[in-house]
């Protein structure tokens, strides 16, 4: 598709709707407020692939490589049939076709910083008068691609915050973590691109993901390899089918068969709840014992059903005694482990558990601390994180917005802001030029600056005039998160 149709039908004609004489329009990206209770700074992570995905390889090649007759003949039969017969125009369209880049300059932070609310992660703005109109044409197809990456970014640092501090606390593996929490949210996210840009920003934080894909797209739009660094990995894994299919009658069976015969080796995961995870836990497992004792290797049991919380850390208002106990508990007494320097019980290596349906961040704390206080390490158990964590946002979830607070108009600059009165302070923006400072680690926003002020600043030139000045790496991204 011809990349400027992807955009808010209302765009097509603001050229003719600003003033006469307008040159120069700047904007910049804002998360202008939280809706996570305690969460007051946002990744950025994003934007590159936006840029390299958007700006470099679609207009390069549904745009500028196609015949100028027929992009402008394409973008004239959308606009009137869409507007109806109106004057819209195609002289801008034909103009910027044949001069065969983006006129735009855009200035970031770098990816993988948090960012507190309120303060512009980049700008944007226009490098040749005449296209002037470009800037804040961006700002339907920026927004749609970039709030995602930024939100579930942001998120998955939440869960990475929480379990870092329970395995700091009672884990003699900390390092863990990296594969504590595990992307399953691919089936369940609004499309496969959401699904992509969504795990990648799963990526920043930990290992674990089931979305295959993330992988590829990290290579390709930010430089990673899997050849000669861990972009992401899971392990083999069963699901309900597989274990229908074993029959009820002899679920002990397919235990068996996996255990020794599919995997003798190396770690699989187990689904245990088909029918009756308690049956499972002390009756088969407890006859399975030597063949899992004595594997290269881990068995990993996983249930999903039932509230996560209690399942894996046992309910003392359970009606019997496994419920009480739980499902850590449960293994513990069938294959023990040791207690480690901290005083936290930590099941025998051959053996573990993850469970991955309806995790969030408070449940994720709650299952730590209960294991805390049974005396058991967070690192028992992985979570699995899906998609009513990171598909269950939006663009308000932080507030993003993409907003003009500068212009030029006959050569005369003006600074611009918005501030309804009707609002609750949400919408009303910074005014004029922007500069982001570093204070003690935290960012701080500095506006109607002056343009010698916005060529300071953390604010770097990342893309000007349809290059890429700053190719940021999955790596570097990575340690500026941790």
């Amino acid at each position: 598709m011809n990349p400027l149709l992807l955009t808010d039908g209302y765009k097509v004609d603001h050229r003719r709707q600003y003033p006469n004489g307008t040159t120069l329009v700047y904007s910049n990206w804002t998360p202008r407020k939280s809706r996570i209770e305690e969460v007051d700074d946002v990744v950025l992570f994003g934007l590159q692939y936006f840029i390299k995905k958007y700006i470099l390889e679609d207009f390069e090649t549904y745009f500028f490589k196609q015949p100028k007759e027929k992009v402008v003949a394409e973008y004239s039969r959308r606009i009137n049939n869409y507007l109806g017969e109106n004057q819209v125009g195609t002289k801008h369209i034909e103009d910027l076709h044949d001069l065969g880049y983006i006129p735009m300059v855009i200035k970031a932070l770098p990816e993988g910083v948090s960012v507190p609310v309120r303060v512009p992660m980049f700008t944007m703005y226009n490098t040749l008068p005449e296209f002037f109109w470009l800037t804040n044409y961006f700002e339907t197809l920026v927004s749609a691609v970039v709030w995602m990456p930024c939100t579930s970014a942001t998120i998955a640092k939440q869960y990475r915050k929480v379990l870092d501090k329970f395995a700091l606390e009672t884990s003699s593996i900390p390092e863990f973590v990296d594969w504590q929490g595990h992307d399953f949210s691919m089936r369940g996210m609004a499309g496969i691109e959401a699904s992509l840009i969504s795990a990648s920003g799963h990526l920043l934080s930990f290992s674990g993901t089931d979305t295959i894909p993330a992988i590829s797209l990290l290579e390709k739009y930010y430089n990673a390899d899997s050849e000669k660094e861990l972009i992401g990995g899971s392990v083999s894994a069963t699901e309900h089918s597989v274990m229908c299919m074993g029959t009820i009658e002899d679920e002990i069976g397919t235990f068996q068969r996996l255990i020794c015969d599919v995997y003798p080796k190396g770690i699989v995961s187990i689904v245990s709840d088909t029918w009756d995870l308690w049956k499972v836990l002390t009756e088969y497992l407890p006859k399975l014992k030597n063949e899992v004792l004595n594997r290269e290797g881990k068995v990993v049991i996983r249930p999903d059903s039932g509230d996560p919380v209690d399942i894996i850390c046992g309910n003392p208002n359970g009606k019997n005694d496994n419920e009480k106990k739980g499902v850590i508990e449960l293994l513990w007494e069938t294959f023990g482990g040791t207690t480690n320097a901290k005083g936290f019980k930590e099941l025998d290596p051959h053996i573990g558990a993850i469970y991955g349906d309806s995790i969030t961040v408070a449940r994720a704390t709650q299952i730590c601390e209960r294991l805390k206080k049974k005396g058991f390490a967070s690192t028992n158990v992985v979570l699995g994180i899906g998609s009513y964590t990171y598909q269950y946002n939006t663009r308000d979830t932080f507030g993003f917005a993409m907003k003009a607070t500068y212009g030029e108009v006959n050569g005369q600059g003006r600074e611009i802001f918005k501030d309804p009165v009707t609002d609750d302070g949400t919408k009303k923006s910074a005014k004029g030029l922007m500069k982001i400072e570093l204070e003690n680690g935290t960012y701080k926003l500095i506006d109607q600056a002056t343009w010698e002020q916005e060529k300071q600043g953390e604010l770097k030139e990342i893309f000007r005039d349809g290059e890429l000045l700053i190719d940021q790496t999955l790596a570097e991204i990575r340690k500026r998160i941790k």
